[in-house]
């Protein structure tokens, strides 16, 4: 009797370990939704909008970035995207349209940068 315990319990967490297993994305890979090239479209400071003259910012599917020749490692994980570099570490929160929007406080208040996705398919580019 205590014996049938053991392996029903064995064989229950081994199926769970399995599922988990299973669920979880592979370490290096990166949502593939959300590489690409990056331009800034809006700017705002202090709630007020100011033209965006910031660098590209571009998200490789092998999980690195670049933006103004600072390179690094990003992850995505869930809404947010965390930039990881010898220079720059950043957090950004991704939203619909393709948007990318870094949030920090500087000696002008509030701040937002929004980065939109640029798609460019046969040599044209266009909004994703």
């Amino acid at each position: 009797m205590r014996w049938s315990r053991v392996v029903i319990s064995a064989v229950r967490w081994s199926g769970i370990g399995a599922c988990l297993l299973g669920l979880a994305a592979p370490a290096g890979a990166q949502d593939k939704h959300v590489a690409g090239e990056y331009v800034c479209v809006e700017a705002r400071v202090a709630g007020k909008s100011v033209p965006c003259k910031a660098a590209p910012l571009s998200l490789k599917t092998d999980g690195r970035f670049e933006l103004e020749g600072r390179q690094g490692e990003y992850l995505v994980s869930g809404n947010w995207v965390e930039l990881n570099g010898k220079v720059l570490k950043s957090r950004a929160k991704i939203e619909e349209g393709h948007h990318i929007v870094f949030r920090f406080h500087n000696k002008k208040g509030r701040c937002e940068m929004i980065y939109e996705r640029r798609v460019v398919e046969l040599g044209k580019t266009q909004l994703s």
